[in-house]
């Protein structure tokens, strides 16, 4: 009889953990749904969509920036370096242009923004679970969705974009400064390579990332603060903390599969 549940054990934990996975991603599937069709119902939620446009977009300016200047600065390096083995160093205008606009501009402005907005969201959602802010949400017959996820969106739909922008063109600068201040390429010919390499296809193909990102990453965080409360694993303050970290990882690791699935339909 013991014998029988050992080896019946896997199984009934695979099958658990299966539906656990289904009903997760049900879950979340139905959290998208609702927080989208609600930032269509009226009244508009213009205050909130603009505190959430600058905690999400103006105050991570700075980080993007900075990570922009030194992502471009070492591809600019390592590029060089390369390059040179082919006798090509004046293509590194070309190189450092759709390497950030293409693929790390998009990626890396998401995973910043996961690290310094997302991580913060879920965090104030999740304490707001706990401590049933969000329950008296509903006793007012407020939405708790609408009123604290759909704005996050609409302001991620418009941020994610333009910090993208600022992100290729810091980078871009960063590999001018690698690649002609320190290294001695010719400025005009550098420029010129970054110019006439990218096209309307490649712009457009970092914003679309950068908007399915916006998605994903405030789904994700929203997602795991919102429901804070029904966690196995813990509960209260230490719950908040477990949640905050599966958001950050898991909406990180969904930014790069994500990539992956849009670079194979834009290429």
């Amino acid at each position: 009889m013991s014998q029988a549940n050992i080896s019946i054990n896997p199984i009934t934990q695979l099958g658990r953990a299966t539906l656990a996975l289904l009903q997760g991603f049900g879950k979340a599937t139905l959290f998208l749904i609702h927080s989208v069709v609600h930032m269509f119902s009226r009244p508009w939620q213009w205050s909130r969509v603009l505190e959430q446009l600058y905690f999400i977009g103006a105050k991570s300016i700075i980080v993007i920036c900075i990570t922009g200047l030194f992502t471009g600065m070492v591809l600019g390096l390592q590029g060089y370096y390369t390059l040179s083995q082919f006798g090509s160093t004046s293509l590194l205008g070309s190189a450092v242009a759709l390497t950030l606009i293409r693929e790390l501009g998009p990626v890396l402005t998401a995973i910043m923004i996961i690290g310094r907005a997302g991580s913060a969201m879920t965090a104030e959602i999740g304490i707001m679970r706990i401590s049933e802010q969000i329950d008296a949400l509903k006793t007012m017959t407020i939405d708790p969705i609408r009123f604290l996820v759909s704005p996050r969106i609409i302001a991620a739909l418009i941020s994610f974009p333009l910090l993208t922008a600022i992100f290729d063109t810091v980078g871009i600068f960063g590999g001018y400064l690698t690649g002609s201040q320190l290294l001695g390429i010719n400025p005009a010919t550098y420029f010129y390579r970054v110019e006439n390499s990218v096209i309307m296809a490649d712009v457009a193909g970092g914003f679309i990332k950068s908007i399915f990102f916006s998605i994903t990453v405030i789904i994700v965080c929203c997602y795991h603060g919102y429901y804070t409360h029904i966690r196995r694993d813990n509960f209260g303050a230490k719950g908040v903390g477990l949640s905050t970290t599966t958001a950050v990882v898991q909406a990180s690791i969904l930014v790069l599969v994500i990539d992956y699935i849009l670079t194979s339909f834009l290429l």
